[in-house]
């Protein structure tokens, strides 16, 4: 895919754990795709709450003597890749509030949209944010509710509108939520101690030895106490519209969203897209990673064989400064390399999930050729991104999208590919729904149509 297209963020929590910031460890290190920018667990041991958090990779900010200082049986944590608020240490999350009445620890993925509406009634009333994030406003607006803690969440909820998968750690139990929509999953699980699991994805729990129990439904809040579940609505004014992104491009492979395995669903996108767009070529390829399963659906379709023509570098460092054009450019080689002897005098299908900005699809297409490609046809496995993503993902202007800009042929003509085509909305839909029988939900496709599923608020101010 066009790699300036950013993951949002993961979550991982555990209930009844001795080993709860080890098994969060590895919870998030199994998320570490859905953000690199920073990590941090928080754990509460009695009613004492330690936390660590840094910026880096999991493995940057932990290691076994500071997990050891984590004690405790519940843990939440958290991996950032920075959307709404931007980055800094003051948004590492999870979020630990101290007050008098108690501490309360918050870890977020997703976007609020109406987050600027809510800070300035909250800065009114006499909030004082000491972050730019947008996972502390349900932090204040908790404390100023009244009643038992699940009516005090659940009332703050209804206020929130946008994307959200939330754990919310007190001293005496363990909360999780999902938005109203459905947009960002969360999954729930149990280890064989018993010890409650959640995630945002299931993959996690592959890695910690946790059995898959079912999703946290849209607009539900999970509350873990003395090793009970109990579930409420907060509104009874739910969809369930997964972001479609999820299943094209952010998840694992391994991961089942809403029942589906992701893998699964890129595999179908890939015959889909065979379908809709077929070309006579020796040799298909896929972008590595997410785009690998896309490619094995279009070549097994066309009956055309897949072949490894690109390969990843990947122990290319997360910061690798590029200060001049020259530097760019050797810095996608470093990430990516043709294989040559695959792609010499071929006439090559090259499979991606997804152009953003164009410059690294312009860039591999170089790439190919300059390996010896007589031709290179670009098939994406997802529509165009032609509108920006209010709900967490790093795609917030209009002006990043150059599917907003160009149409195809122009596109095609601006990345120097020999053709260039996209899967439809209601090919894209069929691949990840057409064979479930399990399945509730329907798909946001709002990068796609401009078909916003909430309110935007403010949000367009700026593009």
């Amino acid at each position: 895919m066009d790699r300036e297209l950013h993951e949002e963020c993961g979550v991982f929590a555990i209930y009844g754990s001795k080993n709860a910031a080890s098994m969060c460890y590895y919870g998030l290190h199994s998320l570490q795709h859905r953000g690199q920018e920073a990590a941090g667990i928080l754990v509460k041991d009695d009613c004492e709450f330690n936390i660590q958090k840094g910026e880096g990779l999991v493995t940057e900010v932990f290691d076994t003597s500071s997990l050891l200082k984590l004690k405790g049986d519940v843990a939440i944590g958290h991996v950032r890749y920075s959307t709404a608020g931007g980055g800094g240490l003051a948004n590492v999350q999870p979020l630990l509030f101290r007050t008098m009445q108690g501490s309360l620890g918050i870890a977020h993925n997703g976007n609020i949209v109406n987050a600027n509406e809510l800070k300035r009634e909250l800065e009114a009333q006499g909030s004082i944010f000491s972050s730019t994030s947008d996972t502390e406003i349900l932090g204040h607006l908790i404390k100023r509710q009244e009643g038992h803690m699940i009516d005090r969440i659940c009332l703050s909820l209804e206020k929130l509108d946008g994307a959200f998968a939330f754990l919310i750690l007190i001293e005496n139990a363990l909360y999780v939520a999902r938005d109203k929509y459905g947009l960002r999953p969360l999954s729930i699980g149990i280890m064989p101690d018993g010890a409650y699991v959640f995630s945002s994805e299931t993959c996690a729990f592959d890695i910690v030895g946790a059995k898959y129990l079912r999703d946290v439904e849209p607009g539900e809040v999970v509350r873990v106490k003395k090793d009970q579940l109990l579930t409420k609505k907060y509104t009874q004014a739910v969809s369930d519209t997964m972001c479609a992104m999820e299943y094209i491009y952010f998840s694992r492979p391994d991961s089942d969203l809403d029942g589906i395995n992701v893998h699964t669903t890129r595999k179908e996108a890939g015959k889909q897209l065979f379908r809709e767009a077929p070309i006579d070529v020796d040799v298909i390829i896929g972008v590595p990673d997410s785009s690998i399963s896309a490619a094995i659906g279009y070549s097994e379709e066309s009956g055309i064989p897949y072949e490894m023509g690109l390969v990843k570098n990947k122990y290319v460092g997360r910061t690798f400064i590029q200060p001049t054009q020259e530097m760019r450019e050797q810095g996608v080689r470093m990430k990516l390399s043709a294989v040559s002897s695959i792609v010499r005098n071929k006439k090559v299908v090259m499979i991606d999930d997804s152009i953003v900005r164009g410059t690294t699809s312009k860039r591999i297409v170089h790439l190919l050729k300059e390996a010896g490609a007589k031709e290179v046809h670009v098939r994406i496995a997802s529509p165009a991104i032609k509108f920006p993503c209010f709900y967490g993902v790093d795609t917030s202007s209009m002006d990043e999208l150059i599917s907003n800009k160009m149409d195809i042929d122009k596109l095609c003509t601006y990345i120097e590919a020999d053709s260039l085509a996209f899967i439809s909305e209601a090919g894209i839909s069929r691949a990840i729904h057409g064979n479930s029988t399990t399945s509730k939900c329907s798909l946001c496709l709002a990068c796609f149509n401009g078909d916003y599923v909430t309110e935007l608020y403010d949000s367009f101010e700026n593009n």
